[in-house]
């Protein structure tokens, strides 16, 4: 995995149920998040993650993909995480495989929620135009989110053309999340914060 690798970090004003909810269900997760047009879950291994195929759909393809999850829900200190592997055997993927996880952690006034992932790209020296594009849209994404959390607004409300809508100010925007932790870099590891439980997932099936 390449040093460089994806951080994003928001606070939510709502109540750590809720954000769960909007993030661990398919079809709440997918409302939110433009890096994905479907999640269908496909059933749970021995030790209780959960494997899944996705899709995102473009005008002229659409890239399918499978994945494993694992959610950890009962640490001492309040903090909730889930670990994710992914993989693609469709050329036309800008990734091959990657992993990530996801943090949530009690903070004045809400949530902070974070994620950290890496990939292997599938567009090999085009990844320097691919990776900042997705980490633009995971933040942007989390704004969606936030928005939908704190206001009740629908994220349908905001599709992904609404980042050019510069005359409205309440539109989702990436620049309003962190990209790296406090007092850290953009371009470094960003999986050293994640939680063991990453380490201990299954590879994604194979693609169907």
């Amino acid at each position: 995995m390449s040093p460089r690798s994806i951080y994003v970090e928001t606070v939510i004003r709502a109540d750590l149920d809720e954000v769960w909810a909007a993030t661990q269900d398919p079809a709440k997760h997918v409302r939110w998040d433009v890096r994905f047009s479907e999640i269908r879950p496909t059933g749970v291994t021995e030790d209780g993650a959960a494997r899944f195929d996705y899709s995102r759909r473009a005008i002229f393809h659409t890239v399918e993909g499978t994945g494993v999850s694992l959610g950890e829900v009962s640490r001492p200190d309040g903090v909730r995480t889930s670990a994710l592997r992914f993989a693609t055997t469709d050329r036309w993927s800008p990734i091959r495989s990657g992993r990530g996880y996801w943090r949530y952690e009690p903070a004045p006034g809400g949530i902070r929620f974070i994620t950290g992932y890496d990939y292997e790209p599938g567009w090999g020296p085009l990844d320097v135009i691919v990776r900042p594009v997705l980490g633009w849209a995971t933040a942007w994404s989390f704004d969606r989110l936030r928005i939908w959390l704190e206001s009740g607004q629908a994220p349908e409300r905001w599709p992904l053309a609404s980042a050019a809508w510069w005359w409205r100010r309440d539109r989702p925007r990436a620049s309003r999340c962190r990209r790296s932790p406090d007092g850290g870099r953009r371009r470094a590891d960003h999986l050293r914060g994640a939680p063991p439980t990453l380490a201990e997932l299954p590879e994604p099936e194979a693609s169907r």
